[in-house]
């Protein structure tokens, strides 16, 4: 696989079960509960239709007719305020450590600016730890306690970005 073969778009359609899928499987490679975290969302098998409001996004890492990762972006739930949440952020083992990781998180974080939002949040897992040095290097400062509330109450670690 060559990273000059893969782009980054926005979802499709007939994205929608492949990207669940791949979702899936990096939530149990990495160990997360099923519970508490993206696994069990029923956005998961709706994802195109899921992010259509005008500030709303997801992207797909495309290489052919295979969907390799993805991540979103959309007002933070259940919070009062302009701030955005980077949402759903996984790549399959075979597009990890090619620098597509910077690559979507500069088409989230430019899409969020564009749209108007000051800040972005995240929640991950504690032990993910190659994602929480991503998010620190372009600039997400760990936060001690959660913003909104997303559902994801086995994601222990909440980071904020100022945009």
């Amino acid at each position: 696989m060559h990273k000059d073969t893969i782009v980054i778009r926005e979802i499709e359609v007939e994205d929608n079960p492949k990207i669940a899928k791949a979702i899936r499987s990096v939530l149990v490679e990495m160990g997360a509960p099923k519970v508490g975290t993206a696994y069990e969302d029923r956005s998961l098998d709706a994802m195109k239709e899921t992010y259509t409001d005008l500030k709303k996004a997801y992207f797909v890492l495309a290489q052919g007719n295979e969907i390799l990762g993805g991540a979103g972006i959309a007002q933070l739930e259940n919070y009062n305020g302009n701030v955005c949440e980077l949402q759903k952020m996984y790549f399959l083992p075979e597009a990890r450590g090619k620098g597509l990781g910077a690559e979507m998180m500069k088409t989230c974080l430019n899409f969020a600016k564009q749209v108007g939002f000051d800040h972005c949040y995240l929640e991950t897992l504690p032990y993910m730890k190659d994602a929480q040095k991503l998010y620190e290097k372009v600039g997400f400062k760990s936060l001690s306690e959660p913003l909104g509330d997303t559902g994801h109450y086995s994601c222990t670690v909440w980071m904020l970005k100022d945009l």
